[in-house]
C-alpha cells in the first residue's frame, strides 16, 4: 500500500485505522507516510476509510486559512478526503504479507481464506484428531504486534527436531522449503504478517513435551504466541485425559469450541465413520 503524496493532506485519519501502527505523519514533508517494513498489507486503511474526492490543493488552502484564524478544519474521522491510498501491485515475496493479514484473501496454496486450514476448529468435519490424539494450533502475532517468518521458523524447526508432523494443508507448511526440518523459505523469512498459525497433531502421551517446547521457544521470540489444544470428547462430552496434563503445566483451561457432529463431512477419504465413537471434539 502507498499514500499518494500529491493527494494526501495530512489529516491524520489513516493513522488511527492502521492495526500495525505503520502509518505516521512525516513532519519533514507534511504528508502521511507508510512504514513499509511494518506494513503487513492488510488493507485496513484502504477498506476501512470512506473515500472522498476533494481537491487536495483546495483542502490544504482552506486548512491554512483556518489555521491563521486559529480554527481547525478537519474531515470526518472515518474519511480519507482525497482518496490518497493507492494499492501497490504486490510481487513475491511481499504478497505473502497480504495472504496472511487480509482474511478476505484466499491463500494460493490452500484456496481458502484465513490463516489456517478450513476446518482447523471443526473436527467433526475433518476427522483430523481421533481418540488418543491431540491437535495443536500455534498462533503467532496479533494486531499491533505481528510476526515475522523467522520467528515462526524458530518454533517450527524446534518442533521438527522432536519429530512432530505438520498439517500438510496449512499455509505455513506450504511455505516450508524442507518440511521434515521445519525450515521455511529463505526469501520470506523477514516478511511480516499480522498473524499466522502452525498446525500439528501428535499422540496424547506427547502433550506435555510439545507444550514445554512451545513455552521455551515463546520466550526466545519477539511476538505473541497463543496455543490451542484440540481433543476428542468422551461419550459424556467430557475430556479427562489431556485436561489434567495442561492443568499440571499451569494452564487455566477454557473450552473454546465444542462440535456436536452437525458438520458435513468434506473429506470422506480421510474420515472413517465410527458410529460408536462420539462425534464431538472439545478445543
Amino acid at each position: 500500500m502507498r499514500i499518494n503524496p500529491d493527494k494526501c493532506v495530512a489529516c491524520g485519519n489513516c493513522t488511527y485505522v492502521c492495526p500495525m501502527g505503520a502509518i505516521y505523519i512525516d513532519p519533514a514533508i507534511k504528508r502521511a507516510t507508510i512504514d513499509r517494513d511494518e506494513c503487513v498489507e492488510c488493507y485496513a486503511c484502504f477498506n476501512g476509510l470512506s473515500k472522498e474526492s476533494l481537491n487536495p490543493t483546495m483542502v490544504r488552502t482552506i486548512r491554512k486559512l483556518f489555521q491563521m484564524m486559529r480554527v481547525r478544519f478537519e474531515p470526518e474521522p472515518d474519511v480519507c478526503p482525497t482518496s490518497a491510498f493507492e494499492p501497490d501491485k504486490l510481487e513475491w515475496p511481499r504478497v505473502v504479507r497480504r495472504a496472511f493479514s487480509d482474511p478476505r484473501v484466499p491463500h494460493e496454496s490452500t484456496g481458502i481464506e484465513g490463516r489456517g486450514t478450513e476446518e482447523v476448529k471443526t473436527n467433526d468435519v475433518s476427522g483430523r484428531v481421533k481418540e488418543g490424539e491431540v491437535g495443536f494450533t500455534i498462533e503467532f502475532g496479533r494486531p499491533g504486534v505481528g510476526a515475522r517468518f523467522h520467528e515462526i521458523e524458530r518454533m517450527s524447526m524446534r518442533l521438527a527436531k522432536i519429530g512432530v508432523d505438520f498439517e500438510k494443508k496449512n499455509p505455513v507448511t506450504t511455505l516450508m522449503s524442507d518440511i521434515p526440518s521445519g525450515k521455511i523459505r529463505e526469501d520470506i523469512l523477514n516478511e511480516k504478517v499480522m498473524s499466522a498459525i502452525l498446525e500439528l497433531k501428535t499422540t496424547v502421551d506427547r502433550t506435555e513435551e510439545i507444550v514445554r517446547v512451545v513455552k521455551e521457544v515463546e520466550r526466545e521470540i519477539d511476538t505473541v504466541v497463543v496455543l490451542g489444544v484440540g481433543v476428542r470428547c468422551d461419550s459424556n462430552g467430557d475430556e479427562k485425559i489431556v485436561a489434567p496434563i495442561l492443568e499440571k503445566l499451569g494452564y487455566e483451561l477454557h473450552r473454546a469450541k465444542t462440535n456436536i457432529g452437525l458438520g458435513k463431512i468434506t473429506n470422506p477419504d480421510l474420515v472413517q465413520v465410527q458410529t460408536q465413537e462420539p462425534a464431538g471434539a472439545a478445543k
